[in-house]
């Protein structure tokens, strides 16, 4: 069955087309992101605003024009904690089935972190027994999972996202080290509330998917164009991570969109994902994470697929 997947995060909109065949994904065909903050305002405003809105729907007009290309079986989209946190989020999702076949699932935290968990596990071999930590940084919330072979043990989502944070706390260009500070320590705060030190100690290995995750290895790499297949598998250090966060928060915005590696649409949240990676590692005792391009995407594919 040839599926598409749009994923509706809190910055980006995103798109897998691909062919599943017994619980598996034979065939890729389309991956794009537009950087579209559909969460802009919504830790303030408590609502969607119609901008941002539109920014959606346009990159869904694009969307719609591939999926006809390649005579998709089905479509689906996963909408995540922009839209669960807003009091318009329903009607979001409806008109976003009505204008174009799409059909949304408004996923819980918990929904969304088994099937981050599934799509960064999926090619895993399931003999493989160590503990494993999966996180998803996203614009409003950041996944953690944690599981051995292809099971979890323990899943949260948390209230520590790129935009979320970035508005909290970043009102200057370049950053303050005031706000830099305010910011780890509110990510710190959030991240030990939400996964007991048990869990932490236990973790052996890390896998980050999503956008700032892939954009930290293409920065690390220099990558230009972005090329997928240097980033997936590519495993990124504690201190690489820190060198690229003190790089990045002490230039400009102007100056960050030129970064080799970034795209510029990620420059303005790029600073609180990489400070929010570098604190679920040092939280979790790790010194490295394998970044990969498997995340709720594919998870979706496998896991929502056929419903």
């Amino acid at each position: 069955m040839r599926i598409a997947v749009v994923d509706i995060g809190t910055n980006s909109t995103r798109l897998l087309i691909a062919d599943v065949e017994y619980g598996r994904v034979t065939a890729e065909f389309e991956r794009r992101t537009l950087i579209t903050r559909l969460g802009a305002g919504v830790d303030a405003d408590g609502r969607l605003n119609q901008e941002a809105m539109d920014r959606v729907y346009a990159a869904l007009d694009e969307y719609r024009l591939l999926l006809e290309k390649h005579h998709v079986d089905r479509a689906i989209a996963v909408l995540t904690s922009a839209v669960r946190d807003a009091a318009n989020g329903r009607e979001f999702a409806d008109t976003v089935e009505q204008r174009y076949g799409i059909v949304p699932h408004i996923l819980s935290g918990d929904d969304e972190a088994r099937l981050t968990f599934l799509g960064a596990t999926s090619e895993r071999d399931p003999a493989d027994r160590t503990p494993t930590l999966v996180f998803d940084i996203g614009g409003g919330s950041t996944e953690v999972v944690i599981g051995e072979g292809q099971g979890m043990t323990f899943h949260v989502s948390t209230q520590a996202g790129v935009v979320r944070q970035t508005e909290r706390h970043i009102q200057t260009d370049p950053p303050s080290p005031e706000e830099l500070e305010e910011l780890r320590e509110d990510v710190h705060e959030i991240i030990t509330g939400a996964v007991p030190e048990s869990h932490r100690r236990a973790v052996g290995h890390a896998i980050g998917v999503a956008g700032t995750a892939t954009s930290m290895a293409a920065i690390a790499q220099e990558l230009e164009p972005y090329d997928a297949s240097k980033v997936h598998g590519y495993h990124i250090t504690v201190g690489e991570s820190e060198r690229i966060l003190e790089r990045l928060a002490a230039l400009p915005l102007k100056e960050r969109r030129q970064v080799k590696g970034l795209h510029p649409d990620r420059a303005p949240t790029i600073v609180a994902g990489a400070i929010i990676l570098l604190e679920v590692l040092r939280l979790f005792g790790l010194n490295e994470v394998e970044i990969s391009e498997h995340d709720i995407l594919r998870g979706a594919a496998l896991g929502l697929g056929g419903d």
